[in-house]
């Protein structure tokens, strides 16, 4: 097969990034079935060399071309440098994934992606093999996993804020961040902020001073507000909350993504004016499900409280 795009039908998908234990397979495995139920052909393709048991069912599997336990073993390397040494084999095998990806023309593709967060924040292997399937007329969106307990954490959710930031503009792909396992963020702690103070990443100087109040990071004050600083310069962030068990959680997710990738606009799809309508409403069904969240959230929080009182 050529390497041109010319000729070659659009594809539409999503590649799913993110952190070691944000659910990047439990997210493919969901939305799988999820578009499944809403009549959308999907494939899977599994990124990662050292995914074993996916719960999903694999359309394509690099574990066929190689995996991370056979470097480990014959290069003598580490877990993380196998992975990269993994993503360059394969960034150098594209016909092979040429090959698998073309028995599957016409379905909707999720990557499955390692959780190596340098992969995403300065190598290269994976940035090129996203830009080898653009050439092959792949139009992707970047779906960008964050668990959602670093929200209770000011100091790491400044972290996970410059990681966002750093992979959107390494990976160069439209961009959805998702705040991953929303139900469980009752079982976190208490929030400083409400949720959409962390969904929308409003005025951060709050944050900062939020944070003074820690001994430990008081010292670090002016980092910490220089970090912030530049975080808002970009005005990038933004976050989407996600329950994976959730219907109206998962529509809302991938309405963001079809807007991000245009899958909503190409010739994949024959959608009414209604469904192309609602993917193109904008932040409104953003600020719906965060109001939603924020609720349930709410909720428990004051259920936890009545508890405590009944119990004093």
């Amino acid at each position: 097969m050529s390497e041109s795009s010319k000729g070659s039908p659009l594809a539409f998908g999503q590649v799913v990034i993110g952190p070691p234990g944000s659910g990047k397979t439990t997210y493919c495995h969901g939305m799988q079935e999820f578009m499944g139920r809403i009549g959308r052909r999907v494939a899977v393709v599994n990124l990662d060399p050292a995914n074993e048991g996916m719960p999903y069912s694999c359309a394509v599997d690099i574990s066929e071309l190689i995996t991370l336990s056979d470097v480990m073993e014959n290069l003598k390397l580490g877990p993380n440098g196998g992975l990269i040494y993994c993503m360059e084999y394969l960034e150098a095998n594209f016909d092979w994934l040429q090959e698998k990806l073309a028995a599957f023309r016409g379905h909707y593709y999720l990557f499955d992606c390692p959780g190596q967060v340098e992969l995403y924040t300065h190598h290269d292997a994976l940035k090129n093999v996203f830009a080898q399937l653009a050439k092959w007329n792949f139009r992707l969106a970047a779906v960008h996993l964050v668990d959602s307990h670093y929200c209770t954490d000011p100091g790491k959710f400044i972290s996970v804020l410059c990681t966002s930031l750093s992979t959107m503009l390494h990976v160069e792909l439209p961009h959805v961040n998702v705040l991953s396992k929303m139900d469980l963020i009752e079982q976190y702690g208490k929030l400083a902020f409400n949720l959409d103070y962390y969904t929308e990443v409003l005025d951060l100087s709050y944050l900062v001073d939020h944070l003074a109040s820690d001994p430990f990071f008081r010292n670090y004050r002016r980092l910490n507000a220089k970090l912030v600083e530049v975080i808002e310069d970009y005005s990038l962030v933004s976050f989407i909350p996600l329950n994976v068990q959730d219907k109206d959680s998962m529509r809302q997710v991938m309405q963001a993504v079809d807007k991000a990738n245009g899958c909503s606009f190409g010739d994949q799809e024959h959608r009414s004016l209604e469904a192309l309508m609602s993917a193109a409403v904008g932040a409104d069904f953003h600020f719906t499900s965060t109001l939603a969240v924020q609720e349930k959230y709410v909720q428990s929080q004051d259920k936890t409280v009545e508890e405590e009182v009944m119990d004093m």
